[in-house]
């Protein structure tokens, strides 16, 4: 019977310089050690890849972005060469490998390319050989064999992509962090460490603006049910484990709360209130390649009128004004408003399916507070509303106390009373 395999991600800071490098080296040959079969993912080293692309625009302000992923490409290979021969300086029997030599293709899209396949017959050669795997993260190969890009942050969903084709027994995302928590705890200093998350939950949380994990990935490994384990690069904490919903997790009805401050608030004044306008109105933006959020619908001033109000991300909103201002142009509306000064606070977890009066509850602390609501969307786990930017941190905060999410990490030995469905 082959030994269990696991596939561990190191990110940027985690392998920016050569003493972190060995470091995490020694991680993967005390993994190795313990009898199991391991490829490691990484990231370029430190600020590798925002000094290449500074270093691009010295010599064109405007990089063909074929040869910008060419050169970006670069500075995962170096980290990959290095993390070997580190392991290799161990003892540890290792083979580098970039995304062409491993077989991850992709599309064309240059910067933001999706993977389409992974052939993996090397690694997987290399591994029947008793070697450790480090492969270059972030890149990918086209059907033109051009080299591409998977967009920031995407070592990951090498990771993971990895991980899925060769039925690893885990994927660990090792990193700055020791886990996901109920809430950003430079925010909140009493967030605590989640033990176990679903997928579902943590797609919600990152779509919402948490920055713990890219939702492509999450998305990824739910739909190959690929077990991540987001852990510490160094530290022995148990970290937070996100798989598929297991018994015992809907209990917890509210998982976590995220704060999003980059996005803005787009008034469309006075739209004739007949069939069509709405569609006029996003049809425009999805031209423009402007991903809206909550959209609310509201009477206007204007007799026959009403006004329609979304949310879009803060770099966007430049693009959505000047679309709606198209529009305006056209006779479709009277004006438009624009308003950076919003923040948007979601609550996500899988108890909401099961359990009443969770917006009830989230509404009457905010009311507490004195903190008015401009807008709110719902889903099946999750609750969004629309705040004054300047209560953001005020309105995290009471909600994590409102849903009880103040305590000691998981897993500590120490629950909180009386908050039995809040447990995880």
């Amino acid at each position: 019977m082959p030994k269990p395999l696991v596939v561990q991600k190191f990110g940027g800071t985690s392998v920016g310089t050569a003493e972190r490098i060995l470091r995490c080296a020694r991680r993967t040959a005390d993994l190795v050690s313990a009898g199991h079969r391991v490829v490691v993912v990484v990231s370029a080293m430190g600020q590798a890849t925002d000094e290449l692309i500074a270093l691009a625009k010295q010599v064109n302000a405007r990089p063909p972005e074929r040869e910008l992923d060419m050169l970006l490409a670069t500075g995962e290979q170096v980290s990959t060469a290095l993390f070997t021969m580190a392991l290799e300086g161990m003892g540890v029997p290792a083979a580098g490998f970039t995304a062409h030599q491993v077989g991850i293709r992709t599309d064309g899209v240059f910067t933001k390319a999706r993977i389409t396949g992974v052939d993996a017959a090397r690694v997987e050669k290399a591994l029947a050989e008793g070697k450790a795997c480090v492969v270059a993260g972030f890149q990918g190969v086209s059907e033109d064999q051009d080299v591409t890009t998977l967009g920031r942050g995407a070592s990951n969903i090498t990771a993971v992509a990895l991980a899925a084709v060769l039925g690893a027994e885990r994927c660990e995302i090792l990193t700055d962090v020791d886990g996901i928590y109920t809430a950003d705890p430079r925010v909140v200093p009493t967030a605590r460490r989640l033990e176990k998350i679903s997928h579902e939950e943590i797609m919600e949380l990152a779509s919402m603006g948490a920055q713990v994990m890219q939702t492509r990935t999450v998305e990824l490994a739910k739909k190959h049910n690929v077990r991540l384990l987001v852990a510490a690069s160094f530290g022995s904490g148990p970290g937070t484990l996100i798989c598929q919903k297991e018994p015992g997790m809907e209990e917890v009805v509210v998982s976590g709360l995220v704060l999003n401050t980059d996005e803005a608030k787009v008034t469309v004044q006075a739209v004739k209130d007949e069939p069509g306008m709405a569609s006029a109105i996003f049809e425009e933006l999805a031209l423009r390649h402007i991903n809206v959020d909550i959209i609310v619908q509201n009477v206007s001033g204007a007799t026959g009128c009403t006004d329609v109000t979304f949310i879009v991300a803060k770099t966007d909103l430049s693009k959505a004004v000047d679309c709606v201002k198209g529009l305006v142009a056209r006779g479709l509306a009277r004006g438009v408003a624009a308003d950076e000064g919003i923040a948007k606070l979601s609550a996500v977890g899988l108890g909401m399916r099961t359990h009443a009066g969770v917006a009830a509850r989230m509404f009457k602390a905010l009311a507490q507070e004195q903190i008015n609501i401009q807008m709110i969307s719902t889903s099946e786990i999750k609750i969004s509303v629309i705040i004054p930017g300047a209560d953001g941190q005020r309105a995290l905060k009471a909600l994590h106390r409102a849903f009880e999410l103040d305590g000691p990490p998981a897993g500590s030995g120490k629950p909180k009373k009386d908050s039995k469905r809040m447990k995880s």
